[in-house]
């Protein structure tokens, strides 16, 4: 067991925590309350190779690790939440293509990509499918060289902004077996969107409904074999949980720092909130919590790199850990700062809103046990 960093994983994650600092940090507050999407930021960030994280080389991509990717998206969650989330799901896409693509396919989408020149967004999710993914019903009927799509994808993150996006989509019987995966490139014929969603965190991304109607992708934008969409579907959410459960961890950093530094400046009662034992065993819990998740995640990213036969119940273990504890350490610190905490004039309502959604989305907590349940409980 290695416990320290390399020099390199140091020094990325240095680049990282710089940019979340001098490019995310101080126009957060702004994105959230104007919903501004932050695309010139997202391609600065990809300047620096955090688009195409776990893509290989010879398309732009920066050829990291799992647990690379989760050092980054935790520091550059410290900044803003929502922007590092986003690139999460762009990473996440992009990587599908390059896994799962042909060679033509990697061609022609990735080194466009990986500087988001083109901005992907990633459909499984829809208004009657959710934790059941399984059951989808956007039917993807075979006409020639061509499958014309027809139903509708919910919670899209960058819906309507996006160039790519890739679909899961039925094209075979009921079931994950019926499931296969479609790049759908925006400005095809009958390719829409929904109205904005009005969401409690997450805005400075776009959120919307993707809708097909008789929508004709062509056959040659199909990711792997017909029937393994569901398969490429839960390899993406393995380390999409990952980065989620990251994004978790330095939203509630943030927040601890915050929580530190205002017992260390506020007096009550004739002296510092830090002077109080209370306040102290609160913020050692916090601490300890934090340690203990960034633990799980860096743990979990290491079997996802491996493909160790239990990577997937891990990937669910510290998604679940992190992002409970992640939204408790941001709660506690809310409460830390009493009144002041509840005010848009301090950071911490903004992180609270914008981690809340971590426990639900990329598999709800409650599907993460499912998960683990059904791997512990195997013969």
């Amino acid at each position: 067991m290695h416990f320290e960093l390399s020099e390199e994983q140091q020094a990325f994650q240095d680049v990282a925590r710089n940019f979340a600092a001098e490019e995310l940090a101080p126009h957060a507050a702004d994105w959230d309350r104007d919903h501004h999407f932050p695309v010139d930021k997202l391609r600065k960030a990809a300047e620096l190779g955090f688009a195409g994280i776990y893509v290989r080389e010879d398309v732009g991509g920066s050829a990291l690790t799992r647990l690379d990717a989760a050092l980054i998206f935790e520091a550059l969650s410290e900044g803003c939440t929502s922007t590092a989330a986003f690139l999460s799901i762009h990473n996440m896409a992009s990587w599908m293509i390059d896994r799962f693509g042909t060679e033509e396919q990697r061609q022609k989408w990735l080194p466009k990509l990986t500087p988001m020149d083109l901005i992907a967004s990633y459909c499984l999710t829809e208004p009657s499918s959710g934790s059941d993914a399984a059951s989808l019903k956007t039917k993807a009927a075979k006409d020639g060289d061509h499958y014309v799509l027809n139903g509708s994808k919910a919670f899209i993150s960058g819906a309507g902004t996006s160039d790519l996006y890739v679909c899961m989509v039925r094209t075979g019987e009921a079931g994950p077996k019926g499931v296969s995966c479609l790049v759908v490139e925006k400005g095809t014929p009958g390719l829409s969107f929904g109205a904005p969603e009005r969401k409690m965190g997450w805005n400075s991304q776009p959120t919307a409904q993707v809708i097909f109607e008789d929508c004709r992708v062509p056959v040659a934008n199909r990711l792997g074999a017909e029937g393994e969409g569901f398969k490429i579907a839960m390899m993406g959410l393995d380390g999409g949980r990952l980065n989620i459960g990251a994004c978790s961890l330095g939203t509630a950093q943030a927040a601890l720092k915050r929580a530190k530094a205002y017992v260390g400046e506020r007096e009550q009662f004739g002296k510092k909130l830090a002077q109080f034992q209370a306040l102290q065993f609160k913020l050692a819990d916090m601490a300890t919590e934090l340690e203990a998740a960034r633990l799980m995640i860096y743990h979990a990213a290491s079997k996802v790199d491996a493909k160790t036969p239990d990577a997937t119940m891990h990937a669910a273990m510290a998604k679940r850990f992190a992002t409970d504890a992640g939204f408790n350490i941001i709660n506690d610190a809310l409460q830390i700062h009493g009144g002041y905490g509840y005010l848009k004039d301090f950071p911490l309502e903004r992180h609270l809103r914008d981690a809340r959604v971590h426990q639900i989305l990329e598999g709800t907590n409650e599907i993460m046990r499912v998960i683990i349940a059904r791997e512990f409980l195997k013969e």
